[in-house]
């Protein structure tokens, strides 16, 4: 039974009608790239999920995005631009980014994968160099909106893992661009107008049995409105999205929030034997309810 549910999990996530090629963020290189990072790897890892290994992109100085368009018949307009996870040391760039690109185009949205920059530099804070990434990136998916027939106005983000952390940075640090602005993309707001933050990771303060949010981690009425899915058993600790989730509630951002009581950490939307494996059936829900996907936004 498992085994058929996973083959119609990936004839449904198949469906993507057209992807382009990888675009550059950076023409002339990327901002305080020092060139001591080594050569860009792509190897598959050691662990796998629901039976199939997920590949380890490590070494990125050269961030990318790619968009991945839905069928023409079931475009709604909308796009998410999806951060995998990976430590900000590596990026689990199929499991937590083109399966996400793929499953995406299945509910008629465009799917916009960045490969930001990994691992973290060091003298900077893990998230500064991606966070770079990230705004460029909205601002650049805006800028061709009207190119790649997208509504300007239906840009989220997905994050899973340091993923989600960045999706949170992003949240709350879009008023003004942290690096220096190079043409009209950065002219454009990058903030996202939904986000979707999967199993989230670093948003507490390290070593506070509380689960405060870290420092940086500064929600506000302006922070765009949330959907959290994270298990009870997850390593990283649930209270990244109970305290998130709670800062939302209290300046009133709109939030949707899913707990399972099992799961783990790391499944991206793949077929595991969990619950919280439906946690995409949920996402879509949402994503109609704040009307996100249904018909094109013209």
């Amino acid at each position: 039974m498992r085994v058929l549910i996973a083959c119609l999990w990936l004839a449904t996530v198949s469906l993507a009608a057209d992807i382009s090629l990888p675009i550059f963020l950076w023409p002339s290189g990327a901002p305080g790239e020092k060139g001591d990072i080594g050569e860009e790897t792509h190897t598959p890892g050691k662990n796998q999920v629901a039976g199939k290994p997920f590949d380890q992109l490590a070494n990125v100085t050269k961030p990318t995005i790619t968009v991945y368009h839905p069928p023409k018949e079931k475009d709604t307009g909308a796009a998410v631009v999806v951060f995998p996870g990976g430590s900000y040391q590596i990026l689990a760039v199929d499991m937590e980014g083109i399966e996400a690109c793929q499953w995406l185009n299945s509910i008629g949205i465009s799917g916009v994968l960045l490969r930001y920059r990994v691992p973290a530099r060091t003298g900077r804070p893990r998230y500064a160099a991606p966070l770079e990434d990230a705004q460029r990136a909205l601002g650049m998916v805006r800028a061709h909106a009207e190119e790649w027939h997208l509504d300007a106005k239906r840009i989220g983000i997905l994050g899973f893992s340091a993923g989600g952390h960045l999706g949170a940075m992003l949240n709350n640090n879009f008023e003004k661009r942290v690096y220096d602005s190079l043409d009209g993309s950065d002219r454009l707001s990058c903030r996202p107008d939904f986000t979707l933050l999967i199993y989230p990771a670093y948003l507490t303060e390290r070593g506070d049995p509380s689960g405060k949010l870290a420092p940086e981690v500064n929600v506000t009425a302006n922070t765009p409105q949330t959907f959290l899915v994270q298990a009870e058993d997850d390593p990283v600790r649930v209270e990244n999205s109970l305290f998130y989730y709670l800062a939302l509630k209290n300046a009133k951002v709109p939030a949707e929030m899913h707990l399972f009581a099992t799961g783990g950490h790391g499944y991206g939307l793949r077929p595991i034997d969990s619950p919280v494996a439906t946690w995409p059936q949920h996402a879509e829900r949402w994503l109609k309810t704040i009307r996100a996907v249904g018909t094109r936004g013209r």
